[in-house]
């Protein structure tokens, strides 16, 4: 529909706007909105040397032009295309446009803006910034090698213009500055979620090489793999925050210990963060008596996983004793051996003590059960006996574990018969008394703390650090950060630094789409969302429309979903696209 003028008057001047109606078919009403504030007339009757009628004038021409100009932009488009004309050889006809999403983000975040800061006075002749953005968006929607990634980037909707050495070269430059990038990008992220950094969650991976052997002199080394495999491997420290968002990363040496990465990282978000009064949490296998009383100092504090077989004997008993249990908004004391499993399975008992060590360092141990996790623990230990069973008939080495948790753990082998002789061959069977052992520990757990919080809040820090874990599992399986070509140290550490951005760019884009799709599904999405490109003409959408396209452009407003994109309009999708104007979800 054309826009109208409308007029406003007070007592002090004459306000004039264009005023567009729309139709809606699905009510069948008309509604007005303002489409344009075109000033008072008096502003008008000024500039433009015109009394007042003038002015009205002027402002019905005004908005002539613009319902004239829209009409244009929204013209059906006719393409002659001709059956006998072959396309010519070697020219692009597709074109990835879901890449503009994230690199949206990335110019909010102002990665180029960091990445010119780094390059000024240094006498490379590429742009640090265009390679950086291309490696990150690369990493989330091609994950790849190094050259592939810069193939990949050639089938974008605006091809990049550095060359293929100058990935390499940038690397290493990108790794040189991380802690200054990471620690830039967390203030420049500050301004688009709130971050939650009261409670830090730290973790540690390690990632492998199809290179063979190991680096003497850098982080290439043969550790203890987690995914028990023999190639060599580096080990990456991150923290994330409350809500999952990665604050910080390092890459140390694959036969580093976990214990001694977590102080430096520490320590790097203290000095070049800003961030110096927070609470760590950890699982067991980082939480060293030194780490902990390091957690103690300064306004920190500390949460972590206690593993109870590893607890001193009397209080292994004091944790494992079915009396003495509590529940939240409750005075009652419990006997576990008397609570009703239908009306209690969904609770969590608790009860707490503080104790102080021959040394005098003093924690809080806040132990748990619950009869769902007692379930559940019996369930999965039923499935490997089973297991077990079936190993044991292939003899003496189906009996070897390969892990603490190998179903070999609970069998038992026998080398003399029941007189005492020395047995022709081994006997394998169930140890039913390992078994026993450890159902005694089924559904109860510890924490360790220093806090002196309610036990419920306690307990609900500790319950998140499943996000810390599927950090690592998208970095793993959705960006295939692992395994890892690279051979100089510098390009490793340059290659997981962009790993690490694509992560913090997936949380953001997750906040923003409400957290309503997955990892796989928004990562396909944006994948998929191909267009066609029209010579002389503009772009076809080549995706299925879904709900999950629905809300990106919703969400950031860069339109690609009408049946023609423009040149004109794609032009200012992709300005769009690289402003840094933030787009806040800050609450």
């Amino acid at each position: 529909m054309p826009m109208r003028l409308k007029v406003t008057r007070s007592s002090k001047s004459t306000r004039l706007y264009a005023i567009k109606s729309t139709y809606d078919p699905r009510t069948k009403k008309t509604s007005s909105k303002i489409a344009a504030k075109l000033g008072t007339a008096e502003e008008v009757m000024e500039r433009e040397g015109l009394d007042y009628d003038g002015a009205i004038e002027w402002a019905r021409a005004e908005i002539a032009r613009m319902t004239e100009k829209e009409a244009s932009d929204a013209a059906a488009v006719t393409i002659r295309l001709r059956p006998a004309k072959r396309i010519g050889k070697g020219a692009r006809r597709r074109a990835n446009a879901g890449y503009l999403f994230p690199a949206k983000v990335l110019s909010e975040l102002r990665l180029r803006g960091i990445c010119d800061r780094i390059a000024e006075g240094q006498d490379f002749d590429f742009d640090l910034g265009e390679i950086a953005e291309h490696l990150v968006i690369g990493r989330m929607l091609a994950p790849s090698s190094k050259l592939a990634t810069f193939k990949w980037c050639q089938k974008l909707v605006e091809p990049p213009a550095f060359a293929e050495h100058q990935v390499y070269r940038a690397l290493s430059v990108l790794a040189e500055h991380s802690d200054t990038i990471q620690a830039a990008l967390y203030k420049s992220s500050s301004k688009l979620v709130r971050r939650r950094t009261g409670v830090l969650y730290y973790d540690c991976t390690n990632y492998f090489f199809e290179i063979e052997g190991a680096d003497g002199n850098g982080d290439r080394r043969y550790g203890i793999s987690k995914e028990h495999r023999p190639n060599p491997i580096v080990q990456m420290g991150l923290f994330m925050d409350a809500d999952g968002v990665p604050l910080a990363f390092r890459i140390t040496p694959g036969n580093t210990s976990e214990q001694v990465t977590l102080k430096p990282l520490e320590r790097t978000i203290m000095e070049e963060f800003g961030e110096s009064k927070f609470v760590v949490c950890t699982d067991a296998g980082l939480s060293s008596k030194d780490n902990r009383l390091f957690n103690t100092e300064g306004g920190r504090a500390f949460v972590t996983v206690q593993s109870i077989k590893k607890m001193r004997a009397d209080l292994r008993e004091w944790a494992l004793d079915r009396t003495g249990w509590m529940l939240s908004g409750s005075d009652a004391v419990y006997d576990l051996r008397e609570v009703g499993e239908t009306e209690m399975r969904e609770r969590v008992f608790y009860k707490e003590k503080w104790v102080k060590d021959d040394d005098g360092f003093e924690q809080r141990y806040v132990a748990t059960f619950s009869l769902k996790y007692m379930e559940y623990q019996a369930s999965i230990r039923e499935q490997q006996a089973e297991r077990a069973v079936a190993r044991a008939a292939k003899g003496a080495r189906a009996a070897e574990r390969r892990n603490p948790n190998d179903p070999a753990r609970l069998l038992s082998v026998e080398h003399v018969t029941a007189e005492g002789e020395l047995a022709d061959r081994a006997v394998v069977s169930l140890d039913e008394s390992k078994i026993a052992e450890e159902a005694r520990y089924d559904g109860f757990s510890c924490i360790a703390t220093s806090l002196e919080d309610d036990p419920d809040d306690i307990i609900a820090v500790n319950k998140r650090r499943w996000q810390i874990e599927e950090c690592f599992r998208i970095m793993k399986t959705e960006f295939k950060a692992r395994p890892v070509y690279l051979s100089r140290a510098d390009r490793i550490r340059g290659h997981f630094l962009t790993c690490f951005i694509a992560l913090l760019v997936y949380r953001l884009m997750d906040d923003r789409l409400g957290h309503r799709f997955t990892c796989e599904e928004l990562l396909s999405a944006l994948r998929g969302m191909d267009v066609l490109e029209l010579s002389g003409e503009g772009w076809v959408p080549a995706y299925t429309r879904d709900d999950v396209t629905d809300a990106l452009h919703d969400a950031f407003g860069l339109r690609t979903d009408f049946e023609i994109v423009t040149n004109r309009q794609m032009g200012k999708v992709l300005t769009a696209a690289h402003s840094a104007k933030v787009k806040s979800t800050k609450g």
